[in-house]
């Protein structure tokens, strides 16, 4: 197994071209993450949602260390704790609604960087919904007001204006509303729904640059039609198109606002990774990563969510889905490790290495 793991590293790094590895000194400045399930680290913990987007139960986490189901939704580690192993071998930051419940150290620790990630969110408010009560990005960015308001308090306008400048603005957002648009059918054409999103977006990327973001690593949203819980939507059991064109034109899209707001905000810089092409070529060439199930989840099923009764693969390191949407701590590996050293092919204008040492 090791051996099959070392081999895709060396085979991801020389698939992704000569621009791919380029060694960074570690990136010692905070990193705020902002999203869905992708990226969330226990912030549904804390919030009366429905149990379809909580995950702090087994078998979830059960490569964590210790086999903790901490919320993450995976049998490890997600997409935003790769990302920050690799950028500056630290764990990545603890939810927000965590530290929040320990007042004496709170000011101290959002110091280090906070996740403020919720499953089952999205750019638009309404997302998520039928869930109850999960933290919308609207939201999200409220919380990080507080934290910015606390850093302010303790460092000065200055210094943590300064500070917000060198760090790393993570989101990972963007599934939620295409597949709840999916599921309800929308009160919205698809042309208004997809202006809506994308209005929305560049609001609030806008927002966290107007509080002192300035380096932002967006992850734009997969072919989502190719997850287990929407193949069962095609009789063939292939890929629901009709999601993947919307998850398409979300990337166009994003790419267009970030360009247009680089051209605007002064200092303001950005890598966008395009998960839609890393993921379609993992499932066309499938073997060549070390994967033999890309269709298929490890734990549950399609119609049945992951946890302590349902069936459960042995070897997870095979699978691309953990569940029925969310990818393997092996495949978060591959994501992180595309978006941290690829060429331009996969993450425009730079990679995460290289944005995060830029000096804006």
């Amino acid at each position: 197994m090791e051996a099959m793991r070392f081999s895709t590293w060396v085979f991801l790094f020389l698939f992704v071209g000569p621009e791919a590895i380029e060694a960074s000194k570690l990136f010692e400045a905070p990193v705020f993450v902002f999203g869905d399930s992708t990226v969330d680290v226990g912030t549904n913990n804390f919030l009366l949602v429905s149990q379809e987007i909580k995950a702090n139960f087994l078998y979830n986490g059960i490569d964590y260390p210790y086999s903790d189901p901490t919320g993450r939704f995976s049998n490890g580690y997600n997409i935003a704790d790769q990302i920050v192993r690799l950028l500056s071998n630290k764990r990545s930051p603890p939810a927000f609604l965590s530290l929040v419940n320990h007042t004496s150290s709170f000011k101290r620790k959002i110091l280090q960087g906070v996740n403020f990630a919720s499953g089952g969110s999205g750019i638009l408010d309404g997302t998520g919904g039928g869930y109850n009560n999960n933290m919308s990005l609207g939201k999200q960015i409220q919380q990080f007001v507080t934290v910015h308001s606390n850093i302010t308090e303790l460092r000065g306008p200055e210094e943590t204006a300064d500070m917000l400048s060198k760090s790393l603005f993570l989101i990972s957002v963007g599934s939620n509303d295409i597949l709840d648009y999916l599921h309800f059918n929308g009160s919205h054409s698809p042309p208004n729904f997809l202006t809506a999103i994308h209005s929305t977006y560049h609001d609030h990327l806008k927002s966290l640059y107007d509080l002192g973001a300035r380096k932002f690593g967006i992850i734009s949203v997969p072919p989502i039609g190719c997850c287990p819980l929407l193949r069962q939507y095609n009789f063939s059991g292939g890929c629901l198109e009709e999601a993947n064109e919307y998850a398409q034109s979300f990337y166009n899209a994003t790419e267009d606002i970030l360009k247009q707001l680089s051209l605007e905000l002064p200092g303001m810089t950005y890598s966008l990774g395009n998960l839609y092409e890393m993921t379609t070529i993992v499932i066309e060439d499938q073997y060549a990563f070390g994967l033999k199930n890309t269709d298929t989840p490890c734990c549950g099923s399609a119609l049945y969510q992951c946890n302590q009764t349902a069936s459960l693969c042995s070897n997870r390191d095979e699978y691309l889905f953990w569940d029925w949407v969310h990818p393997t701590q092996f495949a978060s590996r591959l994501v992180a490790l595309t978006l941290y050293g690829s060429s331009t092919r996969f993450v425009t204008p730079m990679n995460f290495s290289r944005l995060a040492g830029v000096d804006v």
